[in-house]
C-alpha cells in the first residue's frame, strides 16, 4: 500500500494490532480519568482491563502527574552508568519493602520485556560467577514473557515466536496448567494435577541433568494467554524441585505485581519465595514506561563480588534505566498504594468480582469458561470462524458499547482497577454481556 499523506494514521505501525482494519475504523482514546476513557467521538468507556493491567490507581492520577511535572523542572535526565540520582535509590528502597524478605536489590528497566531479558542475564552472570555452566532454561507452554529475543525464546504462545527464528537455544517447556475438563472452577485453582504437572521439571532434571538447568521462568498466574491460575501445590512443587537441584526460580510478576492478587506480589499469595521477580506495568500506574528486576541478596552479592573492586561488575543496562521521570512516577505510585490502601481494596473486591462474573456470564451460550485469579479473570468465548476471530471482533464491538477489555485470541482478560467499586464491576459484566447478546442476535 502506498503511503497516503492525507491519512494521518498511516505512518504509525501499531503493535499487536489489525493495522488495516484499525485505520479504516479507528478507535482513539482522547482523554481519561479514573476508571473511564473517552473516545474521539465523544463516547465514554469503562476500563475493564486497567489499560493493559497497568493502571490500577486510575487514569491521570493527580499525584503522579504532579510528581512527574515537578521532576521535569529539576532534572530531566541523568546518565545511569557510574552516576545516579536520588529518585532511583528511593524507589528501589520502597519496592524492596514490598518484596519477600531476602530480596533487597532492584535493577531498573523500561518494560516487562526488558525485565525478563535482564533476569535471564542476571541468571547467566550468577552461574558464571560461581564457576558453573548451566546452559538450559525452562519455561512453559502458553507462557508470555515479553517480546524481546530472550522473552520470545521463553514464549509458549506460538504466534509470538513462530516467525522469529533466531532465539536462545536450550529452552525446554513445561506443560501448561489448563485442563479443559475443568471449567468455571470456584476460586479458580484446580485441586488436581498440580504436583504431577510440576514434576515435568523433575523429569527434565533427570533427563538433561539438574546441574545443567540455570533457571525456571513462570508466571505465577499465566496472564496474557487468558488468566490460567496455578493448580494447588504446583508452585510449591516447582520450588521444591528447584531447591533439590540448585535451579533458580524466576517469577514473572509483570502483571501480578503490586496488588493484582490481593497481595503485594503473587509470591506472597501463594507463599512461595522465588529467587528473582520481574515487574513492570503497575510500577508507575502505566503512566511512564518502567520495569524492574528484584533478586535475592546472595545473587546480587555473588555477581558483584566476582569482579575486582573499581570495575564494572555486570555489563548490562539501558540508556533509560531508572529515568528520573519514571522514578518520579514510581515513587508517587508507591505512596498512592499505601495512602489509598490499594492492595487491601483489591483484596476486598476479589470475592465480589468472582461472584459477579459467574452470576452474570456463566451460562451464556457464547461463554466457554471463566477462570478467576485475584482481581483478574480469563473469560473465554467459543471460537467461531477460526481461532481468535470472534474474540478480536468482540474487542472492537465492546469499545463502541462502552467497554475497554483486552482479548488474547478468544480469551477476554478482565482486570478492574483497584479503585473500582462493586457498581463498576457490575457495569463491566453488564456491558460485556450486552455485546455478547448483540453479536448473538445480529451476527
Amino acid at each position: 500500500m502506498a503511503y497516503d499523506a492525507t491519512n494521518s494514521l498511516e505512518a504509525h505501525w501499531m503493535p499487536f494490532s489489525d493495522n488495516r482494519g484499525f485505520k479504516e475504523d479507528p478507535r482513539l482514546v482522547v482523554r481519561a480519568e479514573g476508571v473511564h476513557l473517552y473516545d474521539h467521538r465523544g463516547g465514554q468507556l469503562l476500563d475493564g482491563s486497567s489499560g493493559l493491567f497497568c493502571s490500577p490507581a486510575g487514569h491521570c492520577h493527580p499525584k503522579i502527574a504532579e510528581a512527574v511535572a515537578k521532576q521535569m523542572t529539576e532534572y530531566t535526565y541523568v546518565m545511569p552508568f557510574q552516576a545516579g540520582h536520588p529518585g532511583s535509590f528511593k524507589l528501589a528502597e520502597k519496592i524492596s519493602r514490598m518484596l519477600p524478605e531476602q530480596m533487597n536489590h532492584v535493577f531498573f528497566t523500561n518494560s516487562g520485556s526488558e525485565s525478563v531479558d535482564t533476569a535471564m542475564k542476571i541468571v547467566m552472570a550468577y552461574w558464571n560467577a560461581r564457576g558453573e555452566t548451566r546452559p538450559r532454561f525452562v519455561s512453559r507452554e502458553r507462557a508470555y514473557h515479553g517480546v524481546n529475543i530472550g522473552g520470545v525464546s521463553l514464549s509458549g504462545m506460538v504466534k509470538n515466536r513462530d516467525i522469529f527464528h533466531a532465539t536462545v537455544p536450550g529452552v525446554m517447556m513445561l506443560r501448561h496448567t489448563y485442563d479443559p475438563s475443568e471449567t468455571f472452577i470456584p476460586g479458580g485453582h484446580s485441586e488436581h494435577n498440580g504436583v504431577e504437572l510440576a514434576n515435568d521439571l523433575e523429569r527434565m532434571a533427570q533427563t538433561y541433568g539438574g546441574n545443567n538447568i540455570a533457571a525456571v521462568f513462570v508466571e505465577p498466574v499465566a496472564g496474557s494467554t487468558g488468566a490460567l491460575p496455578p493448580p494447588k501445590g504446583y508452585l510449591q512443587q516447582l520450588r521444591k524441585i528447584c531447591d533439590q537441584y540448585g535451579i533458580l526460580l524466576v517469577f514473572d510478576e509483570v502483571i501480578t505485581g503490586f496488588g493484582r492478587m490481593g497481595t503485594a506480589f503473587a509470591a506472597q499469595k501463594y507463599d512461595v519465595e522465588p529467587d528473582i521477580i520481574t515487574m513492570a506495568k503497575a510500577l508507575t500506574n502505566g503512566s511512564i514506561p518502567m520495569g524492574a528486576v528484584a533478586c535475592r541478596d546472595d545473587i546480587y552479592e555473588t555477581v558483584v563480588g566476582s569482579s575486582k573492586r573499581g570495575l564494572t561488575e555486570f555489563f548490562h543496562g539501558y540508556t533509560y534505566s531508572g529515568h528520573p521521570a519514571a522514578c518520579a512516577a514510581g515513587n508517587a505510585m508507591m505512596e498512592i498504594i499505601e495512602e489509598e490502601d490499594l492492595i487491601q481494596r483489591s483484596a476486598d473486591l476479589i470475592p465480589y468480582f468472582e461472584d459477579a462474573l459467574m452470576d452474570g456470564l456463566k451460562g451464556h451460550e457464547m461463554i466457554k469458561d471463566i477462570r478467576v485469579a485475584g482481581l483478574m479473570a480469563g473469560v473465554e468465548v467459543h471460537a467461531e470462524g477460526g481461532p481468535g476471530m470472534r474474540g478480536t471482533e468482540l474487542q472492537k464491538r465492546m469499545f463502541w458499547d462502552g467497554l475497554s477489555v483486552k482479548f488474547t485470541g478468544d480469551n477476554a482478560i478482565i482486570a478492574p482497577q483497584f479503585i473500582a467499586t462493586r457498581d463498576h464491576v457490575d457495569e463491566i459484566v453488564g456491558r460485556f454481556r450486552k455485546t455478547l447478546d448483540h453479536m448473538l442476535a445480529n451476527g
